[in-house]
């Protein structure tokens, strides 16, 4: 049952000392504040990192050509690398590999139009695995295929801005553009959920491109997939690739700047073991603001009953319980620390809401700055739970003073 006379004991007892009850319920607000401000700039780096991986598969390896620094069975330093088609088929047939491309870029003329529209994108040569390596996702139509490789075939895939800008709301699929002077047949168009790089680029068939723009059988980047495998096996996928290629081209296989290879894999599970590293120690920061503003509620009930020494002795002359009176000091306790703790949980809460449109887009390695409401409500539960065992102690040591010792306190 509610008890006026007792709420408005509390509430007289506390606007007696309001600077000292505005300093305790400070340091628990505070506490709650810096712990979601924390959980929440740990996620918005999560989710940043996060960002940065979802456009390309997490399970990818890159390999790019470079220049050889060491002299080599009587070849000298100084090669320039210049991968083939034998280099991607290589990749494609190593064991745990699940999907292989090669890839160049056009650049001495990007230009495509269709009817009157004239824009520059990027044209990028390619095999149909390289749609698993961006996470690329049909819009409508189809991507590049097998038989636009073997049959040369003058097919192109348009990225969804493309689309928009060239044929502005008319349907793209089946009807022909000019890829840097040349007919291509569009054959789908594509959306990226990890960004809008590559919204601006087409792609075309690699032997389409070697064949109409003279590149022989050259390729310049190589990428892959691996299966679920560990770091380590990925790992030792890099080495493969490094010997395999390393012999083909007559490199040094410790030549490391004949060959730049990226494990995507590799960085991930470095980055998931860094944030769990941070979520660890922002908890240890958070839990330690926290006990500080604890203490400093336990601190000041036993002020509190110091103070009211003479008036407990009364209250217990008069019939008072002990229960009555850890009651009051319990209930005083957990006022204060509900109450601040609320407010620094809607401080924080707030914060967040205030920032996170500011670092919502773009490709920035902080997004989104979010905390779980259910983490903070029982963040904040805990810290009301330790405010009433912080005020268990003086309200108990108050249960038992004896009226007689009460009223000759000084």
């Amino acid at each position: 049952m509610f008890d006026v006379d007792k709420w408005q004991e509390i509430f007289s007892t506390i606007s007696k000392n309001k600077m000292r009850t505005f300093l305790t319920g400070f340091s628990v607000a505070w506490g709650i504040f810096m712990l979601i401000i924390l959980l929440g700039s740990g996620k918005g780096l999560e989710n940043g990192v996060n960002e940065q991986f979802k456009d390309d598969a997490t399970n990818s390896i890159w390999v790019n050509q470079g220049t050889t620094s060491m002299a080599y069975k009587g070849l000298k330093p100084g090669r320039n690398i210049q991968f083939t088609n034998e280099d991607h088929a290589i990749l494609k047939d190593m064991p745990s590999v699940e999907h292989a491309a090669g890839r160049f870029n056009i650049w001495e003329n990007t230009t495509i139009s269709y009817k009157n529209q004239y824009a520059t994108y990027d044209i990028i040569a390619t095999h149909p695995d390289y749609a698993f390596l961006e996470k690329l996702q049909v819009k409508t139509g189809r991507y590049l295929n097998e038989l636009d490789i073997k049959e040369f075939r003058k097919s192109v895939a348009l990225g969804e801005v493309v689309e928009r800008e060239l044929f502005k709301g008319e349907p793209a699929v089946d009807k022909y553009i000019m890829v840097a002077g040349i007919p291509f047949k569009v054959v789908g168009v594509f959306t990226d959920p990890g960004g809008d790089r590559d919204l601006n680029r087409v792609y075309i068939p690699i032997s389409t491109a070697q064949r109409v723009f003279n590149r022989g059988n050259r390729i310049n980047q190589l990428s892959l997939t691996v299966s679920d495998v560990t770091v380590e096996q990925s790992n030792q996928m890099v080495e493969s690739i490094r010997r395999e290629i390393s012999k083909r081209h007559t490199v040094h296989p410790d030549d490391k700047r004949a060959l730049f290879i990226w494990n995507t894999l590799e960085q991930y599970k470095k980055f998931l073991s860094l944030f769990a590293s941070i979520r660890i120690f922002i908890w240890i920061i958070g839990i330690g603001t926290l006990i500080a503003g604890i203490v400093g509620v336990s601190n000041i009930m036993v002020v509190v009953v110091k103070e009211r020494t003479k008036e407990i002795g009364v209250r217990k002359a008069l019939g008072a319980t002990p229960g009555s009176v850890i009651g009051l000091i319990l209930q005083e306790s957990i006022l204060i620390t509900a109450f601040a703790g609320y407010i620094g949980l809607l401080g924080g809460v707030g914060l967040l809401e205030i920032i996170s449109p500011y670092f919502a887009g773009g490709e920035s390695y902080f997004k989104d700055p979010e905390v779980d409401l259910r983490v903070a409500l029982t963040a904040t539960g805990i810290l009301v739970l330790a405010g009433t065992l912080a005020g268990f102690i003086p309200a108990r040591k108050a249960s038992a003073i004896k009226p007689i010792e009460a009223l000759r306190d000084e």
